[in-house]
C-alpha cells in the first residue's frame, strides 16, 4: 500500500495524518507545538511508525510562517523570523527530506487548506481561489492556475489596510506592525482585547460581528479586485461564526456594488463567498494534496525506464531539477 504524510504545523499544535485523499485519511494525531527538536521528532517518530506498513512516496508539510518556500533558496523549508519563540530559523523540509528519502512539499498553512479545498472540497475543479482563514491571525491563501502563488515571500494579505471609522469604532488595532490592519480589527485576539472577552463568549447578535463582517467584506472585495477568484472560502473559529459570513456576504455586495458583473445578485455573492467544505482536515489534506503534486512532478523528471529506488538523486527533494510543489 502506497500513501502519503500530511503535517498540519500551527502554533499551538501540529496534526499529522496519513493518505492519499478524504476517502482514504488515517484519524490525525495531534502533536503539541514546543521546541523544534521535540516536535519534530515526534513528528519523524509518527512518520517512521507509519510507514513500516506501507510505502511512503512523500510527505507535504503546510506551517505557520513566515517560512521559506523557494526550492532553489539555500534556507529552503525553514522558517524566517516568526513571533513562534525559538522557531526562527527552524530547519524542517530539509530535516524531513533526510530522514525519509522523499520528496517534501513545503509550503504555508493556509496555502495547504487552499489546495486541500481545491483538491476535494469547497473549491473542487477550480484553477483559481482564494482560502481565508480568521482565528489568532489572519491568513490568506491564493491559488493561481492550480498552484500557490509566491513571490519574494509569500502573500501576507492579512495585514493590508481596511478603513475604519475611529467614531464608529475606537479600537485602534492590536497588530504589533501595523495597528489597525485587517488582523489588527478582526482575529481572535483583536476580538477580545475590543470587548474584553473571547468572541466565543458573545452572543450571535452582538454589535462587534457587524464591524467584523464591514472590515472583512471590504477585504473580500479588495481580493476580488485584485485577484479575481472563480470562489473565496472563508474559514478559521472567526470566520466560522454563525453571524459572521452572512453579514460579510451581505457587506460584501455593496462594497462591490454592481461592478463585477459576474458578482450581481445574492445568489452569486452566496455561491462565491462560502465555508470550507473539508473542515478542520483542510490543512492535513492540502498538505496530502502538495505531497502528491511534488511526487507525481517528480516521476515526470525520470527517465521512462529508470528504476524507483529510495533515496536515489531524481528522488530526492533538494535536486534542483525538482519542480516547486
Amino acid at each position: 500500500m502506497s500513501m502519503f504524510a500530511g503535517v498540519e504545523m500551527g502554533g499551538t499544535k501540529v496534526m499529522v495524518a496519513f493518505g492519499t485523499g478524504p476517502e482514504d485519511l488515517s484519524a490525525p494525531v495531534r502533536i503539541p507545538t514546543t521546541t523544534p527538536e521535540e516536535t519534530l521528532t515526534n513528528v519523524e517518530r509518527l512518520i517512521a511508525g507509519a510507514a513500516t506498513g506501507a510505502r511512503l512516496l512523500g510527505i507535504g508539510v503546510a506551517t505557520f510562517g513566515p517560512a521559506r518556500l523557494e526550492r532553489t533558496a539555500p534556507d529552503w523549508g525553514t522558517l524566517l523570523p516568526t513571533p513562534k519563540p525559538g522557531w526562527g530559523g527552524a530547519v524542517i523540509g530539509p530535516r524531513l527530506a533526510d530522514a525519509f528519502g522523499v520528496p517534501v512539499a513545503f509550503e504555508t498553512d493556509v496555502n495547504g487548506a487552499a489546495m486541500g479545498e481545491g483538491r476535494w472540497g469547497a473549491a473542487r475543479g477550480l484553477g483559481d481561489h482564494v482560502y481565508v482563514t480568521i482565528g489568532t491571525g489572519v491568513g490568506v491563501g491564493l491559488i493561481v492556475n492550480g498552484a500557490p502563488l509566491h513571490g519574494a515571500l509569500h502573500p501576507e494579505a492579512g495585514h493590508i489596510k481596511v478603513r475604519r471609522d475611529p467614531a464608529r469604532d475606537p479600537f485602534e488595532g492590536c497588530c504589533p506592525f501595523h495597528g489597525d490592519c485587517l488582523e489588527g480589527l478582526v482575529s481572535g485576539p483583536a476580538i477580545a482585547a475590543r470587548v474584553g472577552q473571547p468572541g466565543e463568549t458573545l452572543s450571535a447578535d452582538d454589535p462587534v460581528w457587524d464591524l467584523i463582517a464591514d472590515y472583512l467584506a471590504q477585504a473580500m472585495a479588495t481580493l476580488t479586485f485584485v485577484t479575481a477568484p472563480e470562489r473565496i472560502v472563508i474559514g478559521g473559529g472567526v470566520g466560522s461564526h454563525p453571524a459572521v459570513l452572512l453579514a460579510t456576504q451581505r457587506r460584501l455586495a455593496k462594497e462591490l456594488n454592481g461592478y463585477m458583473p459576474h458578482l450581481t445578485s445574492d445568489e452569486a455573492i452566496q455561491a462565491y463567498l462560502v465555508r470550507p467544505a473539508l473542515g478542520d482536515r483542510s490543512g492535513v489534506l492540502g498538505a496530502i494534496a502538495l505531497a502528491q503534486t511534488l511526487f507525481n512532478s517528480s516521476q515526470t523528471t525520470k527517465a521512462p525506464d529508470a528504476p524507483v529506488s529510495r533515496g536515489t538523486p531524481e528522488e530526492h527533494p533538494h535536486d534542483r531539477r525538482q519542480l516547486d510543489g
